[in-house]
């Protein structure tokens, strides 16, 4: 039975890591949307900067975000309407988003590509609007890249230090998730049981999501093959 404390990191982990994936994924499947069906100027640019966080250090994005959502930047007229990032769960979460971003777009946007553009021509001759041709047609077909790219998106979230770290802290309770405890556990005499476990625990649980993926991606395909 795991002690209280750890309990609460795994909560505290899994509370960020949805939140992110709910956060970014709209924004991911419109981008992947834009990066799949559309071209305009500037699409090599916009593509670049999606995956930027692929290839920049996590401490630069965590050291923007602080930039900007700290209180030299946004951080006090949000806080007026309510909104805090800096040093809270919300800002895990955030960063979290943000280091996770590329991974969805990049799934969600081979599902696009792969639906034929002659369907939803299609459907728009046969009286669908753009919007509806998308939400009754490619989205739909689109539908195992989009969880794919959820749990991919969650996954990566489970694991985000770096970015985390800088932005938030390490704040027991409020931003400590599993990396950062097992980071903080480490760092001190007697730790390395703690840092096992939670180590475990994070394989287990991104393992986890990974295989739920799979496993919704193939009962999808059966079932587009039985409706056939």
């Amino acid at each position: 039975m795991l002690p209280a404390e750890e309990i609460g990191i795994v909560l505290l982990s899994l509370k960020v890591a949805a939140a992110s994936v709910a956060a970014s994924l709209p924004l991911a499947i419109g981008a992947a949307w834009l990066l799949a069906r559309r071209d305009f100027p500037g699409k090599t640019l916009f593509d670049a900067l999606v995956h930027l966080p692929l290839v920049v250090p996590p401490v630069v994005v965590g050291y923007m975000l602080l930039l900007a959502l700290g209180h030299s930047g946004l951080g006090p007229a949000l806080e007026k309407i309510g909104i805090v990032f800096a040093f809270r769960w919300t800002g895990a979460a955030l960063a979290a988003a943000v280091m996770g971003f590329p991974l969805v777009v990049r799934a969600v946007r081979l599902a696009i590509d792969a639906v034929d553009p002659r369907l939803e021509a299609a459907a728009r001759t046969l009286g669908a609007g753009p919007w509806g041709a998308f939400f009754t047609l490619t989205l739909p077909l689109a539908w195992p890249g989009i969880v794919t790219g959820a749990l991919l998106g969650f996954a990566r979230a489970l694991g985000e230090f770096g970015a985390t770290i800088t932005f938030v802290s390490s704040i027991p309770g409020e931003t400590e998730t599993l990396p950062l405890a097992i980071y903080g556990a480490i760092q001190v005499p007697g730790g390395d049981a703690q840092a096992l476990r939670l180590s475990l625990l994070s394989v287990l649980l991104s393992l986890g999501a990974l295989v739920v993926s799979e496993w919704l991606v193939r009962r999808h395909v059966r079932a587009r093959h039985a409706d056939a």
